[in-house]
């Protein structure tokens, strides 16, 4: 699954309300440019925690598919399985049931039948990350924070070229000397969400990424996730309880009391 596309030179202007239609084999159409197939699909999915009386059920066999191309907004209380849920999508939390399919070139797999090793490097190929809390490595400086991930990769083809472009795409290149140390916090989430788009990613998972931020730099970050998604092609996938992110958004979900349905977006 290749998704380096480059990055035109456009600027980002107002979202289009996108009408959207599925069909069971995850088929949608309504996306502009004819009819896309998900790269990422959740099945029934079931966690619970505990046992006994204790027993509590935290996702209840929820289903949600992601498209290239689209910002997906997760939203719900405190506390309603918002993080789980993108944990069991991104690989990293293995559900008690239920598939997550994904699109391994060209074939369709479940993430959680296949080996670690092997769901660990599909993850480090097609995963990028933006967290709350930033997670730059200290003793590096802002390029070197998204170098290091293409040499993880094993990526090696023209890696200061591809960092350079992204720097510039994403006007950071006055930072790139600069350590975390250094850094507000809105410029830490833009390198973190730089390092997780690097790689060109399938999917970029972002779990409460605004939430350390003012509004100011909140919608500066979430410009670049609708960037990502609409200019790479990349399905992101938010997760927020912040009613303010949906003009940047293409799908909103809610979960409450373990149960995930679609909801509209403002118009």
């Amino acid at each position: 699954m290749d998704h380096e596309q480059g990055w035109p030179k456009v600027t980002a202007t107002g979202i289009k309300q996108l009408s959207i239609k599925t069909t069971t084999l995850g088929m949608v159409s309504g996306m502009g440019n004819g009819t896309k197939t998900a790269v990422l699909r959740g099945v029934r999915l079931v966690k619970t925690y505990g046992d006994g009386d204790s027993r509590r059920v935290v996702l209840h066999e929820c289903t949600l598919e992601l498209y290239p191309g689209q910002v997906v907004l997760l939203m719900g209380p405190s506390g309603s399985g918002k993080s789980t849920l993108l944990a069991i999508l991104s690989g990293l939390l293995e559900p008690d049931e239920g598939q997550v399919l994904v699109d391994d070139e060209g074939q369709l797999r479940d993430l959680w039948q296949m080996a670690p090793a092997e769901r660990d490097r599909y993850r480090r190929r097609h995963t990028g990350f933006v967290f709350q809390g930033y997670n730059l490595l200290p003793a590096l400086t802002a390029r070197q924070q998204l170098e290091i991930v293409l040499h993880w990769c094993g990526d090696y083809r023209d890696s200061r070229r591809r960092v350079d472009e992204l720097l510039e795409r994403l006007g950071l290149q006055q930072l790139q000397g600069k350590k975390p140390a250094q850094l507000s916090g809105g410029e830490k989430q833009r390198i973190a969400i730089a390092r997780a788009l690097v790689k060109n990613p399938a999917f970029v998972f972002a779990d409460e990424p605004t939430s350390a931020l003012d509004w100011e730099n909140g919608q500066r970050v979430m410009e670049l996730l609708r960037l990502a998604a609409h200019e790479r092609q990349a399905a992101v996938l938010v997760v927020s309880h912040d009613q303010r992110l949906l003009p940047y958004v293409d799908v909103h979900y809610h979960l409450e009391d373990g149960y995930l349905e679609e909801r509209g977006l403002p118009a």
